[in-house]
């Protein structure tokens, strides 16, 4: 750990003269010596740090959904090349290249973090050895090397041997309780946070290959941080702790306001939104406006959970519109929500045919040749006596199917109902 340290000994000037910076603050509030002042400065070393990384954090959240978006098309190349592995990396990157992703941006807040960590732990260690590190003089020296969190000094390890901490003027058994509690809540922060990503914020309409390896990892990073943490002087697990806390925090503000589409999350997002809107009668903030806006754009190819938001507004009497709006609207508006297609509450009614009259029916031309030339019954009454024929054998009501032979035999006219011809009398 001390030589990858030593590699990133360029950056320790500048940690070390930030750490100083908050020291002289918190100092003069809780005293310069004690473990308040200097725990508080590695805290918000952290805080100015992660800050400064919130725009890589949110080029991580795109990255991360957009790996999550292209799942079922890694598969489908995955399935297509099993056997050409090379073609399959060629077709991976092309994928990657149409769509503008880089499997390496979720990675990028661990990699700009870690220059500043091995910083850190070269700083601590100095102090932890007696040698000077940056901006820090033999005066700042010994006031961290006094400094106690808990009764454990900010240089000390898990692992120190008994000689080495009554130096630092502390006990061997402080240390190892104080250090182990720090450990076992960086490993539980650590799965806490990736338990939720996986739990709440995954498409569970997706299985892929990279779930399960989220799901492995979600086991083996805290294993990691219990292995390592042993090695970290308290000073950097101080550092790690804030660290984990924070992106625990920041990934639960990210889960709740912009979940990932076919979450639980958004389930649970757009039940709220779904209250918020029928309480306020709009959508009010940016953010919500976006999100309507991208469930109504989607039309049919919506999930679950938004087919279910946008069919809850509708029988609430709301109707979202194309530009993420929400007016009022008709309860017949559920029909036009599915097909997503209509904006208006006017357009969502559906057009009903015109009742016809009785003279209109009766005038209606026959679609085929084949077909009756009128299917209603004439305004004046048919003979109800059976016509008889020129033999005198009693006449029976046509068949349906023989409805043109007659027509043709009895040269009528065409068009509108025919009365029978009285048989021809000898």
């Amino acid at each position: 750990m001390d030589t990858i340290a030593s590699l990133f000994s360029f950056i320790t000037t500048p940690v070390s003269w930030v750490i100083v910076q908050f020291h002289k603050v918190y100092g003069s509030i809780f005293g310069p010596d004690t473990g308040w002042a200097w725990g508080l400065s590695i805290v918000s070393l952290v805080i100015l740090i992660r800050i400064c990384l919130i725009p890589l954090f949110v080029k991580q959240i795109k990255s991360t959904r957009a790996m999550q978006t292209l799942q079922p098309e890694m598969k489908k190349i995955q399935e297509r090349y099993k056997n050409d592995k090379q073609r399959q990396s060629e077709e991976m990157m092309k994928l990657y290249k149409e769509t503008g992703t880089n499997p390496l941006s979720s990675c990028l807040p661990i990699l700009a973090q870690s220059p500043f960590f091995f910083a850190l732990y070269h700083v601590l260690n100095g102090i932890a050895t007696g040698d000077k590190i940056g901006v820090i003089n033999e005066q700042l020296l010994e006031s961290a090397r006094k400094a106690h969190i808990f009764g454990a000094p900010l240089a000390a390890k898990f692992t120190d041997g008994s000689a080495k901490v009554e130096a630092l003027g502390a006990s061997l058994t402080d240390v190892r309780v104080v250090t182990a509690i720090m450990i076992v809540l960086m490993s539980a922060s650590q799965f806490f946070t990736q338990r939720q990503l996986m739990t709440k914020n995954v498409d569970t309409s997706v299985k892929t290959p990279f779930m399960q390896q989220q799901k492995m990892l979600m086991y083996v990073f805290p294993v990691m941080f219990a292995v390592f943490g042993i090695n970290f002087p308290v000073g950097v697990l101080v550092y790690w702790l804030t660290t984990n806390v924070w992106t625990m925090g920041q990934q639960m503000y990210v889960i709740r306001n912009n979940p990932t589409p076919g979450s639980k999350a958004q389930a649970a997002y757009l039940e709220r939104l779904h209250k918020h809107v029928t309480h306020h009668g709009k959508t009010r903030r940016r953010s919500e406006k976006a999100i309507v806006k991208a469930i109504v754009a989607k039309g049919r190819d919506r999930n679950e959970a938004e087919r279910k938001f946008i069919n809850a507004l509708t029988k609430s009497g709301f109707v979202a519109q194309a530009d993420g709006a929400v007016v009022k609207g008709d309860a017949q508006a559920v029909a036009q929500a599915e097909d997503g297609t209509a904006t208006s509450a006017a357009a969502a009614k559906r057009q009903q045919p015109k009742r016809q009259s009785k003279s209109q029916r009766q005038s209606a031309t026959p679609k085929a040749a084949g077909e009756p030339t009128s299917l209603v019954k004439s305004e004046e009454p048919a003979d109800d006596k059976p016509a008889k024929t020129a033999d005198g054998r009693t006449q029976s009501a046509a068949k349906p199917g023989s409805a043109g032979r007659s027509k043709a035999q009895s040269g009528q006219r065409k068009g509108g109902p025919q009365r029978p011809k009285s048989p021809s009398k000898k």
